[in-house]
């Protein structure tokens, strides 16, 4: 069976060097990473995409420790700054503790599987861990 993999989110791009890509406003360079027909920042219209930095910094994070069944806790929830742009994910591949994630933490963007289905197609995430 030949194993096909796809990324849960369009803004994640696969391959030999996995990154995200935003959607930037050829006016003003504001960021988005799901589609728009303008701006939010300026209203124009026309936009590029443009590759994420693979490396950032954690700028606010929150231990999630309560989430919907099936959900495994504790995780950590955080805004990540790479290189100007404010990601929201999950800081993975650390223990879920005050001692261990922090504030200005170097972080640097992971995949990983979420599942495979019957086909061979397998579902691939992203998160930061630690750098």
């Amino acid at each position: 069976m030949t194993m096909t993999q796809i990324p849960l989110v369009d803004y994640l791009v696969l391959g030999d060097k996995p990154h995200l890509t935003a959607n930037e406003c050829t006016s003003c360079g504001a960021r988005f990473f799901d589609r728009r027909n303008a701006c939010a920042a300026c209203f124009a219209e026309e936009f590029k995409t443009v590759a994420i930095q693979n490396e950032g910094i954690v700028r606010a994070f929150t231990i999630v420790t309560f989430a919907a069944p099936g959900v495994p806790v504790p995780f950590v929830a955080a805004v990540i700054d790479c290189g100007g742009t404010s990601v929201r994910a999950n800081v993975i591949n650390v223990e879920a503790t005050p001692e261990k994630v922090s504030l200005g933490m170097k972080v640097r963007l992971a995949t990983y599987s979420l599942g495979t289905d019957d086909h061979g197609t397998e579902a691939i995430g992203f998160g930061y861990e630690p750098a």
